[in-house]
Parts: C-alpha cells; structure tokens; sequence
C-alpha cells in the first residue's frame, strides 16, 4: 500500500488532478529541502548570532529573485513499500539570482548539515553550478562555511580517495567571469580554496576563519595549542594577504560583495556598467592646491585626497590592511567605473614592500582581466630596502608586478604627485610596445634613480660629516640638488605630459576617462 503525502500548507499549486499523488510528493520533498538540517540545527545555529544559507541568501540578492537548482539532490528515505518518506538535503544549495538587476550564480554552503562538510555533500551540485556560471558567462558568489573534509567518509565509500580539485573548469572559470568567496564561517581544506579562489574575497571578523586545517590538526601535528581565530582569522590574514578584507558582521561582507560587483561586468566579454553621474567632472578641490606638504618629510592623508578626485562617494577600497604603502580600490569617474591605485606615505614610508607589489599586481591583473582603466596616483620612494626587505625578496615582487603591468591592456594614467624614485618609480605604469606612457604631474612631484636625502648623504658622506656643521652641510647640499630636480626641468624635454594644478586633476581625469573607455568598447567587442 502506499502511504498518503500530505503536501506543506501555503503551497502555491495545490496538488489536483491525475497527477496529484506526483505532486504532492513534489511539494513534500521541496518543503524537506527547505526544512535544511531541522528546526534544532536552525535553533543551535541561529542561537550562534549567524544568519542560515537561506537567509543569507535573501540578504544578498534582490527580493524575489532566486532561482534554486538542484533542490530535490539529498539521502532520499522510503517506506517498506518503497513509497517516499523524507528526505536529508544536500548541505550544498545553488542557483542563480539577481542583485540590482544583473543576474549571477550562487554557490551556499549550510552549516546546519553535516558543518557544511565537503565531503559530506553531493560534489556535483557545486560543480555544475560552477560550470553554469563559466559556460552562461556570469559571475559566481560562493558563501563559504564549510568544515572541509572528514574520516567518516571513509565509511561512505570504503576507501580512500585521491585528492584533486580539478573536476571543473577553475582557471577557466577565474579568466572570464568575476568570482566572489565569502568566509563566514570555519573555511577549511577545500573550504578555504573555495574563498582564496576568488576575485573578491571578504571574511567575517570573529566568526570566519581561512585555514588549510583546523586547531585539532595542528595540534595533533605539530603539538601546539591555538585559537582557530588566531590561526585563520581576521589578524592572521591581516598578516598573510590570503582574504582581500574583512567585514565586521554577516551584513557587512555581503553589502561588500554588491559593492565590489557593481564594478565589474558579467564577463570579460560585456562591458562594466556605467552609472549616471552628477558629480560636476570640472569640480576643483581649492585644498588639493596645498594637499602634499611643501616640508618634504611631512606626509599627507592620501585618501582624503583621492576622494576628492574621483566621484563622490564612488570608492571602495580593496585590502586595506595588507601591503598598506600600497593602496587598491574600484572608484568612478564620470559613472565610468575604473581602477585606482595609490601610495600612503603612512606606511612603510610608502616604500614598495612584497606586500605591496603582490596587492598592486593583483588589482593590475583584476582591471586588465575585465576592462577596467587606471588611474594611479604615484607616491613612490623606491623599494623597501634593508636586511628584512632582502630575505623577503620584496625584489622578486617588483619583477612579479613588471610582468603585469605588461601584460595589462587596461587605458593607465599615471598622476605623479610626489616621488617617484629607483626600479619601483619605474613601475607606475605600463610602458614599451603599443603602450602609451600617459602621465601628468603636481609640480610638488620629485623623480630620479634614489631619492635626494638619501642619495646626498650616500654621495656627501664624508663632506658632511667633515664640516663644522654636519647638518647644515647636509641641508645645503640638499637644496642644491633639489634644484635641479624640478618637474618643470623634466616638462621642458617633455619628459612627462604636463604639470598639473592639482585643483585640475579631476577635470584632466574625467576628460581622459571618456576616451578611456572607448578603447575599452572596441576591446570588449572584438573580445565578444
């Protein structure tokens, strides 16, 4: 005898006809899909202060618009008599959404079944979302809390297993559409090659971790005691440069995965979308005229100073915390969305430290890759020197960068507003072949092989230190030589474009960036 499906209430189509029996057991295994990992799992996770996948999903796309595939994929259970009981949900859930309009794929680990475990799920839902996103050319988000692999699969299969990660298109995946990794939980294993794999990726402070193993592990192998916030979390990778930022909460992180995809296109074969502006693109900052500090060893805030350039409001920066002589963000100019690079005096003296050159190589490829312009604001001393930058081989970070820069087919303009000195001066843009080195300068703008007080020191040594007054030895060869150091000299052999009145680099920007981008037109439709 076969047993009676009572459908969930609240059904949209209420089962009828001679098919009804097919259709109750329909809306019952969708209702199970729905029900996750059950109320107590729902309870215990949401006593933890964590949204569920299903809410983390309607936080992040618009209202209404999820499309879920694969809802049916689970252990199904039977009666005696073969008839449909219940069944347990894949903690994999996928399909594809919209956010402000533009349509992406979903890729949402939940906690609630087996912690999210990889090896605990049916790998081939995630796959073939993935290879949906690649092949219909639109970005991929993955939401990422997964506890990675378990020995109790060797229960399920009965045997081990050879590890790979290359069942589905990743590289591929990675060169022709934008891809997210959200960590918000314990991302570990394949978990955290999950997040790492990734354009953008962000991670929840005190509740996420990046990790290859968990403390168990470590403790197990290597007999040490850590807090898995110590060992994967926000401080570490503060450190480690893996996860691009940081967000203080589960709202944060997904209000910063809209942000960084409304830059960016549906593939490398569309266009970014541009915005409508009504930010003034002759709009003049009277401070800029006096934004860099006349007293050469004074530093500045260069933030305040890009966003007075770029349109208002328009800027969202990209691993703030890592490589920090360096500065990444997405900003806009005339609605045009573009890259921006920049140096902060702040940190490391603005020296080009292995960080830095790894972050600006990064954001390099990211705006090449999709079509994105640059525009880079040049405050560059040089490469960080010393015993520490030596075994860092902060040199073989600056090659790395070279390498980038050209291979970037992205439009770059380079506004020189301070230093620009040694092999990392030389890497403010992309130069040789076809490229067009278009770079304007402040006239506070300095540039040459080492910068002048070091450099006068290095060749005045023993002068300076001979004279009755070392230092106003020091500071009279120093003006002397800053003399001849004057952008206006290097503009008389056109040496670079033209100095700029600071007060004009919008309207100079804004005006480049409109033929900026059609170059990036005709390149995204030879591309398509």
């Amino acid at each position: 005898m076969t047993a009676t499906i009572t459908p969930p209430q609240g059904e949209a189509f209420a089962p009828a006809g001679e098919w009804a029996a097919e259709l109750a057991e329909l809306q019952a295994r969708r209702h199970h899909a729905q029900a996750m990992g059950g109320p107590e799992a729902l309870a215990r996770f949401k006593a933890s202060g964590r949204m569920n996948a299903r809410e983390r999903i309607a936080a992040l796309l618009d209202p209404g618009s999820f499309h879920e595939m694969g809802t049916l994929a689970g252990k199904g259970h039977y009666h005696a008599d073969g008839s449909y009981a219940h069944t347990e949900p894949t903690n994999a859930i996928v399909g594809t959404g919209r956010i402000d309009g533009r349509k992406l794929a979903l890729h949402v680990d939940d906690f609630t079944i087996r912690a999210g475990s990889s090896e605990g799920t049916i790998a081939d839902k995630w796959i073939y979302i993935e290879r949906l996103a690649f092949q219909l050319r639109m970005p991929l988000v993955r939401l990422v809390d997964s506890a990675g692999g378990s020995v109790k699969l060797l229960m399920q299969i009965g045997g081990t297993k050879i590890p790979e990660y290359t069942t589905w298109p990743a590289q591929d995946l990675l060169q022709t559409v934008p891809v997210v990794g959200v960590a918000l939980g314990a991302c570990a294993g394949q978990g955290a090659i999950k997040v790492l794999s990734s354009h953008f990726s962000v991670l929840v402070r005190d509740q996420a971790q990046v990790m290859a193993a968990g403390p168990h592990v470590v403790r197990q192998a290597y007999g040490v005691d850590v807090d898995k916030n110590d060992l994967g979390g926000w401080k570490a990778h503060r450190k480690s440069a893996l996860v691009h930022n940081e967000a203080l909460d589960e709202a944060d992180a997904l209000a910063q995965v809209r942000r960084f995809l409304s830059y960016l296109p549906r593939s490398v074969h569309e266009l970014a979308p541009v915005l409508t502006c009504t930010d003034d693109p002759n709009r003049a900052e009277d401070w800029l005229k006096d934004a860099i500090p006349h007293d050469r060893r004074k530093i500045y805030d260069p933030r305040k100073l890009l966003e007075a350039v770029f349109d208002r409001g328009s800027l969202f920066e990209i691993g703030r915390h890592q490589g920090g002589s360096v500065i990444t963000m997405l900003g806009r100019l005339r609605g045009i969305p573009v890259g921006v690079i920049g140096n902060d005096p702040k940190a490391a003296g603005g020296a080009m430290t292995l960080q830095a050159a790894a972050k600006m190589e990064r954001h390099t490829r990211l705006c090449s890759l999709f079509g994105l312009p640059v525009v880079n604001f040049v405050d560059q001393p040089g490469n960080a020197t010393g015993l520490e930058a030596e075994l860092a081989g902060t040199l073989m970070g600056a090659t790395r960068l070279a390498e980038a820069l050209a291979a970037c087919r992205s439009p770059w303009i380079s506004i020189l507003i301070r230093r620009c000195f040694g092999m990392a001066g030389a890497l403010h843009g992309p130069k040789g072949g076809d490229r067009l080195n278009h770079r304007f300068a402040w006239p506070s703008a300095r540039w040459g092989s080492i910068p002048i007080e070091g450099g006068v020191m290095a060749a005045h040594k023993a002068e300076i230190e001979a004279a009755p007054d070392p230092a106003a030895k020091r500071a009279e060869l120093e003006a002397h030589y800053l003399a001849m150091t004057s952008p206006f000299r290097t503009a008389e052999k056109f040496g670079v474009l033209d100095i700029i009145d600071p007060r004009e680099t919008r309207r100079v920007l804004c005006d480049w960036v409109e033929d900026a981008w059609y170059v990036v037109q005709g390149d995204r439709t030879a591309r398509a």
